[in-house]
């Protein structure tokens, strides 16, 4: 089996070693799959995320800009052999685009890993990178129908370039907001959003040691149910995601001057 991991930016953007991550992330899989990092190509507009970044006002707006440029991806993951595609990304930018033009699964970790944790709780609390974040994915939640589900979303407030040297800070404050969902908004499990911080700098079983609660890593819960619905023959339903008969080359092509306006 081989999945796509898709990085929601084209490869010149990316802070982390590709061959590490790669490496994590099969560690995630069972015997038998290969999960490989993949990047959209560059497209215009490609920078606002650093832009923003550097602002610390991460907001979606990035990921808005990479909607073409990853249905693009997905669309040629499916035509070269990829039995799935994973959104890297845990805000799922272009997910529900991608099923709109393939029929193997494409998954978000944020939606995978809400509808796992609510089998397993009833009240789940969410951490972010950033304060900016946490409109977005309420906004997020309630588009999945799951925001009743959510007992509060909090900023971890950690972000940037030189988080591999902040993994101590980051492990301490990503442990006081986890144990503040639990005793202050009676979260029962907590998803730690931002997989730049989470599981790739700090170890979600870290935090679950420090609270007493499970805490998901999103990339290992996505991986598993990826393999799942390869193995069963499952992908998302074409009465919900309806498909036109559309080629990789159509995604390039301009408009010949027909249709509405």
């Amino acid at each position: 089996m081989k999945i796509m991991f898709l990085n929601k930016a084209p490869r010149n953007a990316a802070i982390y070693n590709v061959d590490k991550i790669e490496g994590l992330l099969n560690s995630y899989a069972s015997p038998g799959t290969k999960v490989e990092v993949c990047f959209p190509d560059d497209f215009p507009g490609s920078r606002i995320e650093e832009l923003i970044g550097d602002q610390n006002k991460l907001n979606g707006l990035d990921h808005m800009m990479d909607l073409p440029g990853l249905i693009r991806k997905i669309m040629w993951a499916a035509d070269n052999g990829y039995d799935a595609v994973i959104q890297s990304n845990t805000f799922d930018p272009g997910v529900d685009g991608g099923r709109l033009v393939v029929g193997i699964p494409v998954l978000g970790p944020f939606r995978t890993t809400l509808h796992a944790a609510a089998t397993l709780a009833d009240r789940i609390g969410l951490s972010v990178p950033l304060a900016s974040h946490v409109p977005y994915t309420w906004r997020l939640a309630r588009s999945y129908g799951m925001d009743h589900m959510i007992s509060d979303i909090r900023p971890v407030g950690i972000y940037g370039a030189d988080l591999a040297e902040r993994k101590d800070e980051i492990l301490e404050t990503a442990i006081g907001v986890a144990k503040g969902l639990v005793e202050e908004t009676r979260a029962e499990c907590v998803i730690p959003l931002g997989g730049a911080i989470i599981p790739y700098i700090v170890d979600p079983a870290d935090i679950e040691a420090a609270i007493g609660v499970p805490v998901f890593n999103t990339k290992s819960v996505t991986i598993r149910f990826a393999e799942t619905c390869v193995n069963l023959g499952l992908a998302h339903s074409p009465k919900t995601y309806p498909r036109a008969d559309l080629k990789y080359e159509d995604f390039a092509a301009q408009a010949q001057g027909i249709g509405g306006g």
